[in-house]
This record gives structure tokens, C-alpha cells and sequence, in this order.
């Protein structure tokens, strides 16, 4: 596989992490997150990933009507961006101390149709499939079944939204791969990536070139590290014959000791990819390359 010099960028505005606090001007409300994706369409983002939080606690959330909100002000703005809403919300489950078998409060663990309702009413061109379980840092698990993930990914082809397989570990490629198999997600599939996230796959080149050998030979794909690696994963991921993804959901700092904005880390990620012989891709570009409204 040679390099890609055609880039797909996206950017992830928020996130859903406990990083409210740890950053001055974190898109909170529905307001910030959609100014946060048009800023970061207007820097040379194609992609923007979308998370929503409690406007009042600043936590992540997976309330409607902040994502309608969000989303009909980015669509109002006529800034050509592809939307990419997740799924990955009320997958976690914590155990309390007490009786392991009741989850504690910050537990939330929805059925498949509650996770992807707000994608079933707004239809982005993309959203998020977690294709797997894993200790997702903390003391709790992400959870995602087999039969979950099917019901998921056959819910979100009906209303005509393409899934973007994220994978954080070998085993969850492989989880993919069958439900590609069984008929439960359209070829060519699109993967992202997720490396450096406690515990799943380390953040290093090495690590990534395995993950991309062992994807199916049609796929499309994206990758990104997280903090200190997230530039150099930007160049890997583009090396390797991938596309690219920045934003504050996986990095805070445009610099040590420098707090970033989402248009900051786009327009940095845009000159890696300059620097490196290739160019970023309007969001139209992107479209056609994602087979988005043909699938």
C-alpha cells in the first residue's frame, strides 16, 4: 500500500472524556459544539465527528435534542462539512463495590435502538460503530455484543448513514470482519483506527501497521493517536495509506503548555500533510471517496 496524498481529515470537536475542566474553552453546549465544527470545516476539516455533553455538568451524553440542536445549527450554517455523529454512548457499564451485578450511577447501558435514535432522526452521512468490548480505561467496560453491533449497524444502513468501524485492538477487527461477512455492514467498509486509548492498542507506528495489514483489502480507513502522539499519527496514518483525524475529543494542547482550539489542530495536522508531499480533501472530495449516498 503507498502513501495516501489525498487526505481525508477529520476533526473531533469534543468527545466524551472527563476533560471539561482540563481545558479553557471546551465545546460544552450545543452552541460551542457546532461552532467547533464549523471552525474546524472552515480550517480545511472534510469531516467533523460529533459528540454532545450536558450543557450544565459538562459530561458526555447522548441527548437528542442537544445533538438536533448542534446539528441544525452546523446545517444552517451552510458549512460544507460531513457529519459523523457516534454511537459509541450508553455502551459502559461500571460495577459497584458492593453487588458487582448493579452497575453504579455513571453507568449507562442502553439497548441498540436507544443508542442510534438520534442518528435515525437527524441521518449524517456517517456515525460510529465501537466494534468491540474493552477496558476502556478507568474501572469500567465498554460493552458492545455481537448481536448489538449487528442490530446497530442494520438500523443505520435503513436510514442510509454509513458506519465508521472504530477498532481499538486486533480483536475487534476481527469482530468487524465477520460482520461484514454475515451481511450486517455494506462493502467497501470504512475502519478508524483508535490508537493510544487505555487498553487497547499502544499509540506507535508499529502497532498501527499491524492493524491496517489485518483489515479487509477493500477497506477504507482513518487513524489517530491520542495527546503527545496525535501529530505523529497524523504523518503515520498518511504514510501508511490512510486518512487522518485531530480534535479535542484526543488531544488538548496545540503545544507543551499551549491549550489548543479544534481549528488550531486541523490547520497544524493540515501542514503535516502538506509538508509530507499530499493535500487535504474538501468535503466533497471526501464524499465521492467514501461512496457516501451510494451504499
Amino acid at each position: 500500500m503507498t502513501m495516501n496524498t489525498e487526505v481525508i481529515l477529520t476533526c473531533a470537536v469534543t468527545g466524551a472524556g472527563d476533560t471539561a475542566d482540563k481545558h479553557p474553552n471546551m465545546p460544552i453546549t450545543p452552541e460551542q459544539i457546532a461552532d467547533a465544527a464549523i471552525e474546524a470545516g472552515q480550517a480545511g476539516a472534510a469531516v467533523a465527528h460529533i459528540h454532545v455533553r450536558d450543557p450544565e455538568t459538562g459530561k458526555g451524553g447522548r441527548d437528542r435534542d442537544c445533538f438536533r440542536k448542534a446539528i441544525e445549527l452546523i446545517r444552517a450554517s451552510n458549512t460544507d462539512i460531513v457529519l459523523n455523529l457516534t454511537t459509541g454512548m450508553g455502551g459502559d457499564f461500571t460495577p459497584s463495590d458492593e453487588d458487582p451485578s448493579v452497575p453504579t450511577p455513571e453507568s449507562d447501558f442502553v439497548s441498540p435502538e436507544e443508542r442510534v435514535a438520534h442518528v435515525e432522526e437527524l441521518r449524517p452521512e456517517i456515525c460510529t460503530l465501537d466494534c468491540g468490548s474493552m477496558n476502556f480505561g478507568g474501572d469500567g467496560v465498554t460493552m458492545n455484543t455481537p448481536k448489538h453491533l449487528a442490530r446497530m449497524a442494520e438500523l443505520v444502513r435503513d436510514v442510509g448513514t454509513k458506519p465508521e468501524i472504530e477498532v481499538f485492538d486486533l480483536g475487534q477487527i476481527w469482530l468487524a470482519k465477520q460482520l461484514i461477512a454475515d451481511g450486517h455492514i455494506d462493502s467497501p467498509p470504512l475502519f478508524q483506527l483508535c490508537m493510544g486509548i487505555p487498553w487497547g492498542a499502544e499509540g506507535d507506528p508499529r502497532a498501527m501497521a499491524l492493524m491496517r495489514d489485518s483489515l479487509p483489502p477493500d477497506a477504507m480507513w482513518a487513524g489517530f493517536g491520542i495527546s503527545r502522539m496525535q501529530m505523529p499519527m497524523v504523518a503515520q496514518a498518511m504514510i501508511l495509506g490512510g486518512h487522518c483525524r485531530v480534535g479535542l475529543e484526543d488531544n488538548l494542547y496545540l503545544e507543551r503548555g499551549k491549550f489548543a482550539s479544534n481549528g488550531e489542530l486541523v490547520e497544524k495536522a493540515k501542514h503535516i500533510i502538506e509538508q509530507l508531499g499530499g493535500r487535504t480533501v474538501s468535503a466533497d472530495e471526501a464524499r465521492s471517496k467514501l461512496g457516501l449516498g451510494n451504499h
